[in-house]
């Protein structure tokens, strides 16, 4: 890997030759394609970059007539010359700067590329280099939650829009409950600012434009709460009783719908009629993940004689019916027919099952050969280890992210999706989810050539484009701060748990140490000291400092009261943690109406209510 240039992802195969490319004014960008006007949109890409970084002006052209001596860059397309699907040839030299696309995907990515390479040069000079790329995953995509309680604004997923298909993502995926608004179903989701059709319709048209597919994902199962809750809708429950989950918690209210009812597939059916024609794409994710309680009510005679897996896939035969009717392909995440691979083999063979996964040492190589030998169309699904965190786990994410891309090309998968979730109140901010998306976007691209990307470096040049060069390393060690006490828990960080978990549960991590809880401490000063020394080349600048210092302030907050709860320091006083987490409630709500829509900020901040009622309760 060369040093001289960071890119994201790093390309397949890389050559800079000796000398530079010097950038004119008043060249022509000449568009040799069949139909110009489908890479249109990449070519005014290239033009503004060009004009934003040197202040040229280079006009677009189809003309054929154009003197050579006059065009700066020239794009084709030939699948002959660029056999791989969404491949590109880029090359740079002293007197020409040639693009070769196989297809129009293959154009825009290497215009992503281009873009990077434009942005780290000085003085009109280009370095002298050839590129031929192409992906090791066709579909690269990435899941946002919008459920668990954040929506985005609408500037916020354009942003997000805007940078994902420069690291060369194509899918997206928006996760959804009971956040679209569902004509005559305004009672689930109107406190909860949801997205509308019109809202659907401009993402959709947006995410074309940038060769990203956006795909419908309506969980029509499990997660099926926020629906259920509601009296009008309790008569399609599986249960209403309360019943454990196999991750530990006592789920008081409904789950999962019931789904031998006539009734539940015809209101799923209703749902689809809505939504579906607000995409152009033929796919949806109907999720049905996690239907623990499957059994425990109305379908319980049933599951007792013909067994749960068979009535888990009776349900989802039934949808693929629905949806096939309808010329659409189904997505569905692979964890409850992993429960029973005697089954899998029953499904269509057009289902895509979603491998998903979040720990650093799960065995996706063990579960893709099951598809794999299914011959069953599959994507690797990791996370970035951003929920219940506060801060990210970046070491798990990096070796989850990695070992999902390995054992998904041994196996032949058809994709990787990266997930984004948002349990427990979506307390992680923005920023640090990025470290996922940049993981995911390198591996997914081209493992080989990114395994061992610099990823502090990465998040530096290209993503936050900070000067100073601190960010990046800052953003990778308040990410491994959740190990620094040697508490392993799945799927989270204690630093987490100790703002949301009564006095009774943080005593159970039986913490001795005080020492290590005093080093975090002491690191997260350091950290707060060096965010005012960042120099953001962004127009969040400022949220992205504000949010990266409320980031720290909770994690710190985490340990105080990690030292109060376990008597380490007499200095710490009730009166004062209240205090500090009032401050700390304001600024979050502050930060989440930046970036987010208000529907679910009340639901978020509820969660701070166990350290409010322990902090008032002298």
């Amino acid at each position: 890997m060369n040093s001289t240039l960071t890119l994201l992802p790093y390309p397949r195969n890389l050559i800079i030759n000796n000398g530079y490319h010097k950038l004119q004014a008043h060249k022509y960008i000449q568009i040799r394609t069949p139909n110009p006007s489908q890479v249109l949109f990449a070519s005014r890409q290239i033009a503004d970059c060009i004009n934003e970084h040197f202040d040229l002006s280079w006009e677009l052209t189809a003309s054929r007539s154009i003197p050579p001596d006059c065009i700066g860059l020239q794009i084709k397309i030939n699948p002959a010359q660029v056999k791989n699907t969404q491949g590109y040839y880029l090359k740079i030299a002293e007197d020409k700067i040639d693009l070769i696309g196989s297809d129009h995907a293959g154009v825009f990515y290497g215009v992503q590329t281009l873009k990077q390479i434009i942005s780290q040069s000085s003085r009109r000079n280009l370095p002298n280099i050839e590129i031929e790329d192409w992906p090791d995953y066709l579909v690269r995509g990435v899941m946002l939650d919008i459920s668990r309680d954040k929506v985005y604004r609408m500037e916020t997923l354009f942003m997000l829009i805007d940078e994902l298909a420069a690291w060369k993502i194509n899918q997206l995926q928006l996760y959804t409950e009971h956040t679209f608004a569902y004509l005559g179903h305004d009672v689930v989701w109107q406190n909860s600012s949801p997205m509308t059709a019109e809202d659907i319709l401009t993402l959709d048209k947006y995410c074309s434009e940038r060769q990203i597919d956006l795909v419908p994902n309506q969980n029509t199962f499990g997660h099926m709460t926020r629906w259920l809750k509601h009296p009008q809708y309790q008569h399609l429950a599986e249960r209403i009783k309360p019943a454990r989950t196999p991750w530990g918690h006592v789920m008081t209210e409904p789950f999962s719908l019931a789904p031998t009812l006539p009734d539940t597939r015809k209101f799923i059916s209703g749902l689809f009629d809505q939504l579906l024609p607000n995409f152009s794409t033929k796919m949806i994710n109907v999720d049905c993940d996690e239907t623990f309680d499957l059994g425990m009510g109305k379908s319980k005679e049933i599951c007792e004689r013909k067994g749960k897996g068979q009535v888990y896939l009776d349900y989802i035969l039934a949808l693929y019916q629905d949806l096939s009717l309808r010329r659409h392909h189904m997505q569905l995440w692979a964890d409850i027919m992993l429960q029973h691979p005697d089954l899998i083999a029953q499904l269509p063979k057009d289902i895509i099952l979603l491998d998903w996964a979040y720990e650093a040492d799960h065995s996706f190589k063990v579960e893709t050969r099951k598809f794999k030998e299914a011959g069953l169309p599959y994507y690797v699904c990791p996370g970035t280890s951003s929920w219940n965190s506060i801060a990210g786990r970046i070491a798990n994410m990096l070796e989850n992210c990695k070992n999902a891309a390995q054992s998904g090309l041994a196996n032949s998968a058809d994709g990787f999706l990266i997930t984004d979730w948002g349990d427990n109140g979506h307390w992680q901010q923005l920023p640090i989810s990025y470290p996922g998306f940049v993981a995911g976007a390198a591996f997914s691209w081209c493992l080989a050539s990114n395994l061992d990307f610099d990823l502090p470096g990465t998040l530096n040049t290209v993503v936050f484009k900070d000067h100073s060069g601190i960010i990046g390393q800052m953003m990778v060690d308040i990410g491994n701060e959740y190990k620094s006490w040697g508490i392993t828990l799945p799927n989270s960080s204690p630093l987490f748990w100790l703002l949301q978990e009564s006095k009774e549960t943080v005593e159970e991590l039986d913490i001795e140490d005080q020492s290590l809880i005093q080093a975090s401490m002491d690191r997260l000063e350091k950290y707060r000291l060096a965010l005012e020394t960042i120099n953001l080349d962004r127009s969040d600048a400022l949220d992205i400092s504000d949010e990266l210092a409320l980031t720290i302030n909770l994690l710190t907050h985490a340990c105080k009261r990690a030292l109060f709860i376990f008597n380490f320091d007499s200095q710490i006083k009730q009166k004062n943690l209240l205090r500090e987490i009032t401050g700390l409630i304001e600024d979050f709500s502050v930060r989440w109406l930046r970036r987010n829509r208000p529907g679910g900020l009340n639901d978020s901040i509820a969660r701070f209510n166990t350290l409010l009622d322990e902090y008032q309760s002298a």
